[in-house]
């Protein structure tokens, strides 16, 4: 299993701790230091569409209106960081998020 964020985000955290408590081999990708390939980039969208961005987020409240009308994709690869987090990989599922839905059914 691979939890994609970043090393300061609490929800990522709590994520990991709870999956790894629960028995799950937890790898985490940390997407600032290793930020995704274009792949990982279009994979991602193609699951989530624009839910993939964090629109609540102070690096998507500082981007120009023109900016934030580019394909998610592109955004994601200049600001890596706007990514919703986490997103967690579990064989061929992707989860978006640590919402009670994946809690669900990565925990059960």
């Amino acid at each position: 299993m691979i939890v994609y964020g970043i090393a300061s985000c609490d929800t990522c955290r709590k994520a990991r701790a709870a999956l790894a408590a629960a028995g799950h081999d937890v790898t985490f990708r940390d997407i600032r230091a290793e930020p995704l390939a274009k792949g990982e980039r279009e994979e991602f969208v193609a699951a989530f569409g624009d839910a993939i961005l964090n629109r609540a987020s102070a690096t998507w409240r500082g981007l120009a209106a023109e900016e934030r009308s580019r394909p998610a994709g592109e955004l994601l690869a200049a600001h890596p960081t706007l990514m919703k987090r986490p997103v967690i990989r579990a064989g061929d599922a992707l989860h978006l998020g640590w919402g009670l839905a994946t809690q669900r059914a990565l925990l059960t």
